[in-house]
């Protein structure tokens, strides 16, 4: 848990806490509270766990993200959900340079359009299993098993293994309900070591082998650059940067699928245009991206500074809630408001600086391909409302079930 020792005037200061389960409800009722915070001020004050700051304004957040000598992106989570550092993303530069300089070819926009096709083919596969049933828990049988396969295949791990997988993700973030903070630390620990186990004798058998020809082979052998030449990753290097890749890769695009179902189920005029018009994907991708930002990112103070009108100690902690910044009236047109034409649109629901999301090109095209192919078999889906939406509080939101009823599809 960490401390912050300043405090801002009262009307700043609040006891929202990300984490707390009852913030996640329903799509709507998290917009109402993020956007009451950033209605206080660019940067705001939270009492909980031991005091950090929140900041919601656009040009506020750029400023942060930029500036990694003054705020550091160790540690990027209010708990040590990795024991340890989760590598790149909680390293500054220049020694987070190296390693960016390692995955980012890996995840380039060239080699993730190569995936569009396969993607395709899984998009619609996993549609076969309930199009013609007239009805589906979209997470279960969609939006969680999109990404995960996707994801998987690509670094070349089982896909039989996905749900241990998403069963040690989901607790490295999320801890167990009914736990204290202090008991769900330990178990979101113990799940990293789990992970760090499995992902150990991955790194063994490539190592041993050396026939694959997957990203996680291309990492293991990509040499990393130092001040003297290079040297190959360790074993605890790798073990980290995987545990991160496979968070991003798997629970930040479930949560982004679902939003945009969720909001293009209750606009049917938005999603007819999509649908008469496929050309307007794009621009609706950026636009879902915008309005449910599912990242906040951590970072600490290094030097005493002045952010949105507020004094920060170095020491202090703050996180930067994307979704809130993503709906500043100084940057965009009636934010609250879904325009799948919207333009400009410079969302930061992929962040910015060093740190910037490498995997937003897969992200962009899972999303856009779902799209495309919902629209073209179920394309009246919507929420049933009659079930429970359930949703998750943390510093990486996302939804966990999202029951859809739609016209079955003629067999």
């Amino acid at each position: 848990m960490t401390k912050s020792v300043t405090r801002p005037p009262q009307h700043l200061v609040t006891d929202f806490d990300i984490y707390d389960p009852a913030n996640a409800g329903a799509v709507d009722r998290y917009n109402e509270l993020i956007g009451d915070l950033a209605a206080r001020g660019p940067v705001v004050y939270s009492t909980a766990h031991g005091g950090h700051w929140i900041v919601t304004g656009y040009e506020e957040a750029h400023s942060v993200l930029r500036d990694t000598a003054t705020f550091s992106s160790y540690p990027n989570n209010l708990y040590d959900a990795g024991d340890g550092k989760f590598i790149p993303v909680e390293l500054d530069p220049p020694e987070h340079t190296a390693y960016r300089q390692v995955l980012l070819p890996l995840f380039s926009p060239t080699r993730m359009r190569a995936l569009e096709p396969e993607i395709r083919t899984t998009v619609n596969r996993l549609i076969d299993g309930f199009a013609a049933r007239g009805s589906a828990e979209f997470i279960s049988e969609f939006a969680h098993q999109l990404p995960a396969t996707v994801f998987l295949k690509l670094m070349g791990w089982p896909v039989e293994d996905a749900e241990l997988f998403s069963e040690a993700t989901h607790v490295n973030m999320f801890g167990k309900p009914g736990l204290t903070e202090e008991e769900n630390v330990a178990v979101r620990q113990e799940a990293a070591q789990q992970m760090f186990g499995y992902f150990a004798n991955v790194v063994a058998d490539r190592r041993a082998r050396n026939d694959h020809d997957d990203i996680t082979t291309r990492i293991i052998n990509t040499p990393l650059p130092t001040a003297d030449g290079t040297r190959a990753l360790t074993d605890e290097e790798l073990c980290r940067m995987f545990l991160l890749l496979l968070i991003a890769g798997l629970h930040t695009v479930q949560g982004s699928l679902a939003w945009s179902v969720m909001h293009l189920s209750g606009r049917s005029d938005e999603r007819q245009r999509l649908i008469d018009d496929p050309n307007l994907l794009p621009q609706a991708v950026e636009e879902m991206l915008r309005i449910e930002a599912a990242v906040s990112a951590g970072r600490r103070v290094m030097r005493d500074v002045e952010v949105g009108g507020v004094h920060m100690k170095a020491g202090d902690q703050l996180i930067v809630s994307l979704g809130a910044v993503n709906r500043d009236t100084r940057e965009f047109d009636q934010p609250g408001a879904v325009r799948i034409d919207r333009s400009p649109n410079r969302h930061l629901a992929f962040g910015a600086g060093p740190h910037r999301c490498i995997g937003s090109h897969l992200a962009r095209i899972e999303m856009s391909v779902t799209l495309e192919e919902l629209h073209r078999r179920i394309p009246d889906y919507r929420v049933e409302t009659t079930k429970p939406t359930i949703s998750q509080a943390t510093q990486i939101r996302g939804v966990l079930q999202l029951p859809i009823v739609f016209t079955p599809e003629a067999v």
